[in-house]
Order: structure tokens, then sequence, then C-alpha cells
């Protein structure tokens, strides 16, 4: 495949392309906007998944036009405190895998209002009585309590999660069930219900799942809080920022990447002081614990010169093993981070530029990268603010992005001037602001196009040369003039 086909083919199989200006506010709806009941819930499944420390809930639904009109637009209420904490709101057609991602962003009506709402665009209208199936998917950050707060360094952790037994919609559910995933079989606390017919009672327990239904009709707005506490026995990541920084250079075919975190641990803090002594005394039986000890990294293949640093300096219990199948850089802090604690660090490493940077036959460039790469975890990693800053060659233009995240967790994306050492006119900049993303989205892809010309490329280097030559015909010129003191002869 000739390369302008491959930057071609990338454009098409990504969802959200991004212009080169800022993003612009969204439709303001009005304040006293309710959904029209133009829809209904004909089935649907709600799915909630506690095995990572962040929560995944999945709707998958089949809904039905109930007007006589064309239908296009979806809503989804959330919590005002719901909505500040949810983030990688994706819908796909669970029937045409083929289909692509819908549309979906916040509906901005009212800031004041408990009820906010995702919008879902279907890609087709529904006539009256169509039928269309959804599977939307969406994430909660910060979603657990640790139940107790305050426990010891080699107690348990159990955590606490709050939600509604009938999934929230703006529509008439005609039949659904509610499936819990719990993180672990202990679960010694969860709502219960009384059943009907067969079932005396619910939920129905089966290991780490609780299965909530199946129910009969609830009206738009059903609601029924319910909580389930159970073990974790691992530490709840938490990242409250990130700063990414990508550097493409043609000049030296090298693509450096620096992050800087700030790390915080969200589950159960210490009822005591840390004692040193025991925990040295446990590492030896290797027991389950709540506290971070350590984080793998997986780089691109081919990447070198890694580091990892915090506020005191080097870190020099980290391992960085790179060959020709895979690149981990293997971080352990300078201590455990417990329950409340934080630690803010900086990795970093350099990778070939060939690995990420294409050549059109148009003879522009496409870079590729992902938007996340960091720890992976088994626990998982979640992302409340997220950084990136991507600095490509001097005099880049005609620049486009494509990112390939939901386009609700983008806040903020521009295409400015960032000025480095023996720089002219300074760098192209890409920069982009995200919000509340897991680390689920970590290999998904960022594309951005651009073209540089000859003349422009050639510039720094040309005016380096010149800048030497002048300094070195200064010195030359300073070096013939004659600053002696010369006799003067008598009469």
């Amino acid at each position: 495949m000739k390369p302008l086909s491959i930057a071609t083919a990338l454009f098409g199989i990504v969802s959200t392309v991004l212009a080169a200006e800022p993003r612009q506010s969204k439709d303001i709806l009005p304040k006293d906007f309710k959904p029209p009941q133009v829809f209904k819930n004909a089935n649907l499944v709600h799915i909630i998944s506690l095995e990572k420390n962040y929560a995944k809930e999945q709707i998958n639904a089949v809904i039905e036009n109930v007007s006589p009109e064309l239908q296009d637009e979806y809503y989804v209420p959330f919590t005002a405190d719901q909505l500040s904490r949810v983030g990688g709101f994706e819908v796909k057609d669970r029937k045409d895998a083929g289909a692509g991602r819908f549309v979906a962003d916040v509906a901005e009506y009212d800031p004041l209002s408990d009820v906010q709402y995702y919008r879902i665009r279907l890609p087709t209208p529904l006539k009256a009585g169509g039928q269309q199936t959804l599977g939307i998917s969406f994430y909660y950050l910060r979603a657990y309590k640790a139940l107790p707060a305050l426990i010891d360094q080699t107690d348990e952790q159990y955590l606490s999660y709050e939600f509604s037994i009938y999934a929230p919609s703006a529509y008439p559910t005609l039949k659904q069930k509610t499936e819990v995933k719990a993180g672990s079989a202990k679960i010694p606390d969860y709502t219960k219900l009384a059943g009907t017919g067969d079932v005396p009672e619910y939920p129905q327990k089966q290991g780490t799942k609780l299965t909530y239904g199946p129910f009969d009709e609830k009206p738009a707005g059903a609601s029924s809080p319910a909580t389930v506490r159970f073990e974790f026995t691992k530490p709840v990541i938490h990242i409250s920022a990130l700063e990414r920084d990508i550097e493409v250079s043609h000049w030296g075919g090298n693509v450096a990447f620096e992050e800087r975190y700030t790390i915080q641990h969200l589950g159960a803090n210490l009822s005591t002081q840390f004692n040193r002594v025991k925990w040295a005394q446990s590492q030896f039986m290797n027991p389950n614990s709540h506290a971070l000890k350590e984080l793998r990294v997986p780089l691109q293949v081919g990447s070198d010169d890694a580091y990892f640093t915090d506020t005191i300096g080097n870190v020099s219990t980290s391992h960085f093993r790179s060959n020709k199948r895979e690149a981990v850089l293997e971080l352990k802090p300078r201590y455990p981070i417990f329950g409340g604690w934080k630690y803010p660090f900086t990795i970093g490493w350099n990778s070939n530029a060939a690995n990420y940077l294409r050549r059109t036959a148009t003879g522009g460039f496409v870079f590729r990268t992902p938007f996340l790469e960091g720890p992976k975890q088994a626990e998982g990693v979640e992302y409340e603010h997220i950084d990136l800053r991507v600095l490509l060659p001097e005099g880049a233009q005609n620049v486009k992005l494509l990112a390939d995240i939901p386009e609700s967790s983008i806040i903020e994306h521009t295409v400015g001037l960032h000025k480095t050492y023996l720089d002219t006119i300074g760098r192209t900049a890409v920069h982009i602001k995200a919000r509340n993303l897991v680390d689920e989205f970590r290999d998904r892809e960022l594309i951005i196009t651009y073209d540089v010309s000859s003349s422009i490329t050639l510039r720094k280097p040309f005016i380096v040369f010149a800048s030497m030559l002048a300094v070195f015909t200064l010195a030359w010129a300073v070096g013939k003039i004659d600053v002696g003191f010369s006799k003067t002869k008598q009469a």
C-alpha cells in the first residue's frame, strides 16, 4: 500500500476529528428542557463491573420509536455529581459492529439542575415503530468509598459502591435486569430486594456476580438506590494529573517522551503510623497488599534511554528491559503508597522516529502515537486530567488532528508555537487537554498530519552555519586589530 493510501485509511478509521482551532462551546438547550418521550426501551441489560479501581457500566438496550415522526436523538440521564466523574462515554450498534461509534456529547441546558444528560445522535433517524440496538459504555472515576475508612497496613481492604438497581433512563423500560460484577467473591454486604414468582429474593449471587431482575415495566427516571461492599486487595490507583510531552525531531530521527504524574491512592487510609519493620517482614511472605509497590510501563519496541525521577532526584529502584520483542520500564517508588498517600514522579524515554513517523506520496508527514501509554496494572489506572503536548518540527503547517478517544472527553485543543533551543520562528505545538479516561484507552491512537517545506527544513542548519561563520569572521577581524602601544621617537 502506498504511503498516501495508508494516511487516507488512518483518517477513515479514527472517530474524533479535531480542527486546528480551539473547541467551540456546545449548544445550550432551554433551562426547562426535558427529553421528549419519543422512545421506549423494549429490553435493557445493565452491567456494572467493579473488577478494577474504576467502575465500568454498560447499558445494552433495544430502543423503539413510539412517535409518529422520525427521531434521531436519544438521551441518557446522570446526576450532576456523576457527570463530573463520568468519562469514556461511547455508543455502538450491538448488531452491526462495523457501524462505528455514534456521536455522543453532553447536552448543556441548566448548570444548576441535578439531572444532566448525554445526547446520542443516531446515524440514521428511526421511523415510527423502528428499533435500534444500542451498546452504551462509560466509566466512573473516584467511584468507591473505603469501608472501613481506616485499617491497619496488614488488614484486608473493603470498598463500597452506590448505584441504582434500575438503569438510568429518560424513557420507560418494558423489561430490564442489572448485573453487578464485584472485584472479589467476598461480598459481605449488598442491598436485597423481595423477589417475585419463583425468585424469593434479589439479587441472585453466583461467585463474584449479583443479578437483580428481570423486572417488568418501569417508568422514565425510575431509581432504586443500592450499595454493594466487596473485598479489594489491590491499590486504588488514581492519577489526578498527567502531563505528557512528545517532541518529534526530523534531523535527529528521534521522538522524545516525558510524562509527569501526580498519583494518589484512594483506598482505605492507615489507622496507625506506617511501620517499616512490619512492612519489611511481610515482604518475605509476599501477601496480597492494598499498598502500591510497583508500576509496569510497556513501551514501544526499540525504546531506549529510559529514566525515572521524583522530587528528590533519580530513583534507582527502576528496571528497564528492552530487546527486539519488548520494551518495559518497571518502576518501584521509594516507599509503598498506602491509602490517602500521593507520589509525584516523572518518566521519560526516546524512540526511533521510524516507529511513529511516515511520509506520504505528496511529501507530507503522518505521525502516529498512543494518546495514553503509562502504567499497565491488573487493578487498572484512572486519569482525571490529561495534558498532552506534541512538539512538531519547526515550520510544520497544515496540521490536522485525529484522536481515537471519545470526543466528550476532550475539553480543549489548540495548535500554536513553542520556542526551544536554536529555533527561529518556533516549533509547531499541538496541545490537547482531556479528562476522565482510564487505562482501557491506553492504546487508542492520536494521529497528526502536517507538511514541512524543504526551505523551512533547511532554515535552521543555514542559520546555524551563518551564525558560526559570523562568529569566526568576527573573531578573525578582532584578531587583526592591533591594540599594542608603539614607541614614539624622541627628537
